[in-house]
């Protein structure tokens, strides 16, 4: 049984349903995101919710290669190679968490 394989199989399919989903709904999909849900409706004005939903999406599906690639590089070559998927998406991953929601979501305000 390659473990690699399977780490990085099994997160392939959520990461692209959640891309897909996001270019679907587009901007009705910007409900489900954290953070952003939690503002007032006066305070989601002022975001670009297009734009937020696209970055999700691009995001998701980035991941999803990521761990795509992981999974045919453990199943041809070693299961060592679920590690550096896992670094890499974990890096991408980490510079996205924001503990502040105004924080998170300033590059997204709207210019007027």
């Amino acid at each position: 049984m390659n473990t690699g394989v399977w780490m990085c199989g099994v997160l392939v399919i959520p990461f692209f349903v959640t891309g897909v989903f996001f270019a679907v709904f587009k901007e009705k999909a910007t409900a489900f995101v954290a953070g952003f849900n939690s503002l007032s409706e006066k305070e989601q004005a002022f975001y670009d919710r297009a734009r937020i939903s696209r970055d999700i999406r691009n995001q998701c599906f980035t991941w999803s290669a990521i761990m795509f690639l992981g999974t045919v590089l453990s199943f041809f070559l070693t299961p060592c190679m679920a590690i550096p998927a896992f670094l890499i998406w974990g890096i991408l991953f980490l510079k996205e968490v924001h503990f502040d929601a105004h924080k998170a979501f300033e590059k997204y305000l709207l210019k007027e």
